[in-house]
């Protein structure tokens, strides 16, 4: 008795194994995918600047006027609009650059909130995996603008510096908008994580700060010129 049942425990398990092994399959599958969709879309996009920031803000508030203003200029200089295609600073970047006339491109992820893409986004994908999303904000990205926001703009913004940092990536614009949003986090890096050594006085370079709309166009293409 005791051997069947054992022997039934190692024939389950060897099923439990099985299944999570088919399921991994499956999974590599799908980011293929998801890259593949990627690569095929943005390729054709042309330069673009990705644009972060906070999914709460409200239509008709500063900043989310202010944002929209950022996307419009940017548009207008040529550059395809990337946003998280959620509400928000996201909806705002999207408006201004529909507005301009523009590309208008939002990379939604499927999250349990269900995020939902605003109605200014005129080129959608799809992600499942965020890793998978975040290569494709980096990769087809000549700037990055960072609006106010939380969580998922703070990830967004201190992975595109660490990755310059490490060398990883070659050094791009990295523009925070919002002096006073911003000023607190600026603060602590300088008076905390610089003052600890746990970054270099350069690493402070790898972004600047700005409190105007046109103050962005003109960083990004400040950075551009000499090349």
């Amino acid at each position: 008795m005791t051997r069947n049942v054992a022997r039934n425990i190692t024939k389950n398990n060897d099923f439990i194994r099985q299944d999570y092994f088919q399921e991994d399959i499956w999974r590599v599958f799908r980011i293929m995918s998801e890259f593949v969709d990627g690569f095929e879309t943005l390729s054709q996009i042309g330069k673009a600047v990705s644009i972060f920031g906070s999914s709460r803000t409200k239509p008709g508030t500063r900043y989310y006027e202010l944002g929209e203003e950022v996307a419009y200029l940017l548009a207008k200089s040529g550059y395809a609009v990337i946003t998280g295609s959620g509400p928000g600073l996201m909806e705002a970047a999207n408006k201004g650059a529909r507005r301009a006339k523009g590309k208008s491109i939002g990379l939604n992820i499927q999250i349990p909130m269900d995020q939902k893409p605003n109605p200014y986004v005129d080129i959608l994908l799809d992600f499942h995996y965020f890793f998978v999303r975040k290569v494709m904000f980096v990769k087809y990205a000549k700037a990055f603008v960072i609006l106010p926001g939380g969580y998922g703009t703070l990830d967004e913004f201190f992975e595109a510096i660490n990755l310059i940092q490490t060398e990883r990536i070659e050094k791009f614009p990295v523009v925070l908008f919002g002096k006073d949003y911003w000023a607190g986090m600026l603060k602590w890096l300088k008076e905390m994580v610089l003052k600890e050594g746990n970054i270099s006085p350069q690493d402070l370079d790898i972004f600047v700060v700005v409190d105007k709309p046109e103050d962005v166009v003109k960083a990004i293409k400040k950075f551009y010129a000499p090349r």
